[in-house]
């Protein structure tokens, strides 16, 4: 007997999955490993651990070096630099302007004799904003910048104004006083009474002969001395009430020394003890 064989259908077998290929790795991170997010960076110079991944680091953007520190040097001296602008603008409004105009408009922001009688204040604050034309603007431009820049960074903006105002005026009154006594002796023209005078080298003056005490010793009586003698010679030489003016304005500068702040060559009290008595003017 033949034996029975059974038929059973057959069951077709799943097809194998076949993987998806990984997405090309580009060749510049090729072999480095993943860092997570909100990892901390490597400091400069430190080698990563093995196996461990080092993304490419992004500098930062930042301003150029010279372009901060002007930006810097700018906002520590306002006063100087909005003293500086105004005179660039009035600078250039007389230039502009007809030279019968101009002429007319400095004679009446002068500090001569005619306007100091007629209105001393408003003269004395507007010829300390206006020169003669433009072709000086580049020298008061950098004068400003080595002087009193470095002046109001030293003291702060309300001393170095007070010492700027306190050497324009007292030497603007002094020096037109010089020149009232002239015309009365009859040593001077009566022309004088009328001149244009205006500018702001009285203050530079000044401001100069305070930075006197930012200078340390020994180079401090090199300085002074060279500052001395330059406007002394001009005042001997030259012999202009201007002149007179200019040293006059450092001499009233180098008085302003209770204005200075404190540094290594000014004496201040021990700690803990109260000034009992006002300030000595000590060097």
């Amino acid at each position: 007997m033949a034996q029975e064989t059974s038929h059973h259908p057959t069951v077709p077998e799943p097809p194998a999955q076949v993987a998806e290929p990984a997405a090309p790795v580009p060749a510049s991170q090729q072999g480095v490993p993943f860092v997570p997010l909100g990892s901390a960076p490597l400091a400069d110079g430190a080698v990563p651990a093995e196996g461990a991944a080092v993304l490419p680091r992004t500098r930062r953007r930042t301003l150029p070096a010279a372009y901060r520190f002007c930006l810097e040097w700018v906002r520590s001296t306002p006063g100087t630099h909005l003293w500086l602008g105004i005179i660039v603008v009035t600078s250039v409004i007389a230039v502009a302007l007809p030279p019968h105009v101009r002429a007319h408009l400095l004679q009446h922001v002068s500090t001569n004799l005619v306007e100091l009688r007629r209105h001393p204040f408003q003269v004395l604050v507007a010829s300390a904003l206006w020169i003669e034309g433009t072709a000086a603007l580049a020298l008061y431009a950098v004068l400003f910048e080595v002087v009193h820049a470095v002046a109001e960074r030293w003291m702060g903006t309300a001393r170095w104004l007070a010492t700027a105002a306190f050497a324009h005026v007292g030497a603007t009154l002094i020096s037109q006083r010089a020149v009232l006594f002239g015309i009365n002796g009859n040593r001077l023209p009566m022309s004088l009474a009328e001149t244009v005078d205006i500018g702001v080298s009285y203050g530079l003056a000044g401001v100069a002969g305070v930075l006197t005490y930012r200078v340390p010793r020994p180079w401090r009586w090199l300085y002074l001395a060279a500052l001395l003698g330059a406007f002394g010679y001009r005042l001997i030489a030259v012999d202009t009430f201007t002149d007179l003016g200019h040293f006059t304005a450092v001499l009233l500068g180098l008085g302003c020394y209770a204005l200075t702040p404190p540094g290594p060559g000014r004496r201040t009290p021990a700690p803990g003890r109260l000034r009992s008595r006002p300030r000595r003017w000590r060097g």
